[in-house]
């Protein structure tokens, strides 16, 4: 088997890389604030205070979770260190690869799953500092540190030409929420950022994250955990993009649905079959519907999904095929098999057949992120 490609990982970002920023906007740039350890917030007590907002918002009405350098919850950590979560280490980054048997892995954001600020001009300005910030990790990581480039979405144009300087950059995706704003993926208005990606080859990388702060504001994490407003938005895009065949408008385009885990498929491929009134043949072994709903759709459509290690795999396989799943650790984040690798977990389940995880492992996240 070809090198593993881990196609989910994270950097928690730093104040240096707002160093990067525009001279205009640099008094505005994101800085981190300090609370008490013993107020509601406890342990979760450092945040980026951008635009007037703070970030996360722990407690109460439209809170969520997200990954601060400097806080006691943070600093607590000893799974990875901090050089290497914040990319300040590269040589860390690489060394930790090679400990996890991983040849090369994709990075998403962290503060970038958030949505930001409502200013467009504030927003391009965020997007380009920290573009730049991760061509020059990827310069310095030899082609094993690639990337996945958030774009300033409230400007089209602005996002069609950051795409470009990204991709020069070392980025091999571009970072979608599953809404954004108040807008579906499936909205016209996304046309022409579709159009660019698949003239540069760049895949539309949907990743969990609050990208509608009028979804966010309706969950408290206290009750609800993050599932509503940021586990679930991937499938709203999968659903929305799949219905209104967005995919055939630009042939060859890669969406991949990332961070959701994916035993939801069988659910919205369910919902979608009976909306789209697709024939069905009910027989003594259950329902059989036409094949166009299973793996061909996505291999027609270019659909990847990330699936979790623990995840009934070879079910899914009946619904996504071997040759659209790719998995990731999350590391940097919460690596889902931190006390054994993602790599070795998905190698001692026999329920898998071994060219399934060959494919997830490394044939897979290539063709998706074109390594």
């Amino acid at each position: 088997m070809r090198g593993v490609i881990d196609a989910d990982t994270h950097i928690v970002e730093h104040p240096g890389i707002w160093e990067h920023m525009d001279r205009e906007f640099y008094p505005r740039r994101p800085v981190i604030v300090k609370a008490p350890s013993d107020t509601w917030y406890g342990s979760v007590n450092a945040f980026w205070l951008l635009d007037g907002e703070i970030f996360p918002r722990p407690v109460g009405k439209g809170s969520f979770g997200l990954h601060v350098p400097g806080g006691d919850r943070e600093e607590a950590r000893e799974d990875v260190p901090p050089g290497v979560r914040n990319l300040t280490d590269v040589p860390g980054r690489l060394a930790a690869l090679e400990a996890r048997d991983v040849e090369a892995e994709v990075i998403y954001p962290t503060l970038f799953i958030m949505y930001l600020t409502d200013d467009v001009d504030l927003e391009i300005a965020l997007c380009r500092a920290y573009n730049r910030y991760m061509a020059d990790v990827w310069k310095q990581g030899g082609g094993q540190l690639r990337w996945v480039a958030p774009l300033p979405l409230r400007s089209v144009e602005a996002s069609v030409a950051e795409m470009r300087v990204a991709q020069e950059g070392g980025a091999v995706g571009l970072l979608f929420r599953g809404v954004e704003g108040t807008r579906s993926l499936a909205e016209p208005y996304f046309y022409p950022v579709y159009q660019e990606a698949a003239r540069l080859g760049l895949p539309i990388c949907v990743h969990t994250g609050g990208g509608s702060p009028a979804i966010t504001k309706s969950f408290d994490i206290t009750y609800s955990h993050v599932f509503p407003h940021v586990r679930v938005t991937p499938l709203f895009a999968f659903r929305d993009i799949v219905a209104h065949k967005v995919p055939e408008r630009f042939p060859g385009l890669r969406f991949a649905f990332v961070e959701a885990a994916s035993s939801w498929v069988p659910y919205v491929l369910h919902l979608l079959r009976r909306a789209a009134k697709a024939p069905i043949t009910v027989g003594p072994l259950g329902p059989s519907w036409d094949s166009g709903w299973g793996p061909k759709l996505f291999q027609d459509y270019n659909l990847y999904v990330a699936c979790e290690a623990d995840e009934d795999i070879p079910y899914l396989l009946k619904y996504v095929g071997e040759d659209n799943l790719i998995i990731g650790s999350d590391y940097g984040h919460q690596d889902q098999s931190r006390d054994d690798g993602v790599v070795a977990l998905i190698n001692r389940r026999e329920d898998i057949p071994p060219s399934a995880r060959t494919k997830m492992l490394s044939d897979n996240p290539r063709r998706l992120y074109g390594m």
